[in-house]
């Protein structure tokens, strides 16, 4: 099912075709996991089964974060540093995309590795077939982006110093000694070259990515909203919205942020996932000791936003939060996967804590406590928006966006009108 003898792999003068190695070798790892799928149930877990385990095992807990860390630490930075015009603006799209598909794909991973790990000690003989399929399909569609956008603007922008950079970090990375002292602390530097907004910087002078991020620039123009084609009730045409972010496969488009206001009226925000909307209003769970959830318990008026980068469109929604029924929290924790219902349980949301090990040690007591059946701790549970007021924003050229606001009446209607960019 799976050679374990070592692929050849160029020599690492060529970072990039070091790279698309390994892409080479997750490929051998999605197939092997493919014919465990089909050979578990005939021959369960024997020798072959366990041996095809531990060697997906072992390169996706080791060497593919490895591979990740190559492209979120140092290839795309120095992607970043240089790029101009298009290719600036391929890279702005595509790199939070490969980003948001490395954390995705690592918790697919944590599904398959528990069953992995049964099946390599010969404990278990199960594999979910639907994450198999998830997991290659993501990991298949994410390595033929990189194949075809960030792998050729790299060859084609990188000069030779910038390959050695490149392949020196990745071989510090493995701890490979790359015979040059000094490169243990230098960092990846890039030559002279025009900024975004047409300026060179003087010789020797080193721009900040703080002081680049003026010269950032995007023009929309992929829709327009007009305030005479919108549906009347808001709820209607978030539902419409969303719908067109799922058809268009924005990445995340249940993802939203949300931002609460402490005694001492400073604001804070951070991003959560939406798990229902309707009438009622916007749903999510959470811990009610969270930091959101005591905010929430002193002021209970909040605002979400969603943004939908890929369709240039992002939706506010203010007004007053409130909990959901025990019955609703008790529904949807018990539909969670039962890591994420432990997780809930052994986490004290928002309080300190020492150490990553102390945490996971906390999740083991929790999880030999409880067993398989969990309890929806009381501290847990839903908060839902009620609406008063909804803007939908699309981007437009030249910044001169298309705004439509919503404003609920005491009789419970709604309102529109067109807001100036």
């Amino acid at each position: 099912m799976n050679s374990l003898l070592p692929d050849t792999a160029p020599d690492f003068d060529q970072p990039v075709a070091v790279l698309k190695h390994c892409h080479g070798r997750i490929r051998k790892q999605l197939a092997t996991l493919e014919k465990l799928l089909a050979h578990l149930p005939q021959h369960g877990a024997d020798e072959q089964a366990r041996q095809a385990a531990s060697a997906v095992l072992k390169y996706f807990e080791k060497a593919a974060h490895l591979h990740h860390e190559d492209e979120e630490q140092d290839l795309i930075p120095m992607l970043r540093a240089i790029a101009q015009g298009e290719d600036a603006a391929t890279l702005q799209a595509l790199a939070p995309v490969i980003l948001q598909d490395h954390k995705d794909m690592d918790a697919m991973w944590q599904d398959l590795h528990e069953q992995l790990t049964a099946i390599a000690d010969g404990s278990g003989a199960q594999l979910s077939s639907s994450t198999v399929q998830r997991f290659a399909q993501r990991y298949l569609g994410h390595m033929e982006r990189e194949e075809n956008t960030m792998a050729p603007m790299a060859l084609r922008l990188f000069g030779p110093e910038q390959m050695r950079q490149l392949g020196q970090a990745m071989q510090r990375r493995r701890g490979i000694d790359t015979g040059n002292p000094a490169a243990e602390t230098a960092t990846a530097a890039v030559p002279d070259v025009a900024m975004p907004g047409g300026s060179v910087p003087a010789p020797g002078t080193t721009v900040s990515v703080g002081e680049r991020v003026a010269d950032l620039r995007k023009d929309y123009g992929r829709a327009s909203l007009d305030e005479n084609d919108v549906l009347d009730d808001p709820i209607q045409q978030f539902t419409r919205w969303f719908e067109e972010a799922l058809k268009a496969e924005v990445n995340e488009p249940n993802a939203m942020g949300v931002s609460t206001v402490d005694e001492d009226g400073r604001p804070s925000s951070r991003i959560v996932l939406i798990k229902q909307f309707d009438a009622r209003g916007f749903t999510w769970y959470t811990n009610y000791d969270s930091q959101k959830g005591k905010q929430l318990s002193g002021n209970p008026f909040a605002c979400l936003l969603f943004f939908w980068s890929e369709l240039e469109r992002q939706v506010r929604i203010e007004g007053k939060v409130e909990r959901t029924s025990a019955e609703e929290s008790d529904k949807y924790f018990n539909s969670r996967p039962l890591k994420s219902r432990l997780s809930a349980i052994a986490s004290r949301q928002s309080a300190p804590i020492a150490s990553r090990a102390d945490l996971e040690h906390h999740y083991e007591d929790v999880a030999r406590q409880v067993g398989e059946t969990p309890q929806r701790p009381e501290n847990w549970g839903g908060f839902r928006l009620v609406p008063e007021r909804i803007e939908f924003w699309q981007g437009r050229r030249s910044r001169f966006h298309d705004r439509v606001v919503y404003t609920r009446q005491e009789d419970g209607s709604w309102t529109r009108q067109r807001l100036q960019p």
